[in-house]
């Protein structure tokens, strides 16, 4: 099978998917297309993003090489069933630029990763939302409002599938849940017109 031919850039790590559950035919098949289309992101020089809901991470890579890994703490999708293809960041994070002193004599610190938003929302072409979340919600009132706005998304979820429909106007949209120093090191490491797959789990 594809999954279980050497690819270079892929060969010194061994399987691509080692979690992948052979006896399984989605998963497979999901295998499958997410390998071809990251086959032809490979070919080309840019960095792009793997979102893996099956084992809970997001990489960085490179001709099919992981550059960094960061861990998923949670995750909920709607139209999960759309997410398919890759796609493209339409623009970076909004960060709050630090401003420049002209008049200052000492070297003044240029924008760093502590800068990074913990907290934002990434668009794509084709239309796809991507939410990024802090599980270090800040206190009571914080952790509410987290769990609160999770619950609602969840919510949307499940009433799409119990009615078995799907809204061709609405926007799939996929919210992560990442450490609050993982949230700004991938904002660090977007830029506009990347590519992102992501590889969908057997169920929701």
């Amino acid at each position: 099978m594809l999954l279980l031919f050497p690819v270079p850039g892929w060969t010194a790590e061994g399987e691509v998917f080692p979690d992948l559950d052979t006896s399984d035919p989605v998963a497979l098949q999901e295998g499958s297309r997410v390998l071809e289309e990251e086959l032809k992101l490979a070919a080309r020089p840019q960095t792009y993003l793997l979102i893996d809901l099956m084992s809970g991470g997001i990489y960085i890579k490179a001709r099919g090489v992981d550059l960094h890994r960061l861990s998923i703490t949670a995750w909920t999708a709607t139209e999960l069933s759309r997410l398919t293809g890759t796609f493209r960041l339409t623009a970076r994070p909004p960060v709050i630029r630090r401003k420049i002193d002209p008049s200052a004599t000492a070297e003044q610190e240029p924008i760093s990763l502590s800068d990074m938003p913990t907290e934002y929302r990434l668009s794509f072409t084709p239309a796809m939302t991507l939410d990024i979340e802090s599980a270090e919600a800040q206190g009571t009132m914080g952790w509410i409002h987290a769990t609160s706005r999770k619950a609602w998304k969840q919510l949307r979820a499940w009433k799409q599938q119990l009615a078995e429909t799907q809204s061709p106007d609405e926007t799939p949209t996929l919210s992560l849940t990442l450490s609050s120093e993982e949230a700004q090191s991938l904002a660090w490491s977007t830029v506009n017109g990347m590519s992102v797959m992501i590889r969908r789990p057997s169920e929701p």
